[in-house]
């Protein structure tokens, strides 16, 4: 999943969402745990850009296979 990606990602909502916008990313994970409003955002922005979006178990489970040592909502890997 990320970890094979190296650092070809983005991690946290902010970034996900900046680069679906400058339309830099391939793959979108996002949290099904995450704040209701967070993960309808990151789930529109991601259908608005024709990015498939793959849901993730647990903040906390995305955090870790990502390298950072905090939960974190989404990430997304970087075409």
């Amino acid at each position: 999943m990320l970890k094979a990606a190296g650092s070809r990602k983005v991690v946290g909502t902010k970034q996900v969402l900046r680069a679906l916008k400058a339309g830099t990313v391939a793959k979108v994970y996002v949290c099904s745990d995450a704040d209701t409003f967070i993960y309808q955002q990151v789930v529109r922005s991601a259908e608005e850009a024709g990015v498939p979006c793959v849901r993730a178990a647990s903040m906390k489970e995305l955090g870790m296979i990502c390298g950072v040592e905090v939960p974190t909502a989404a990430a997304g890997l970087l075409r």
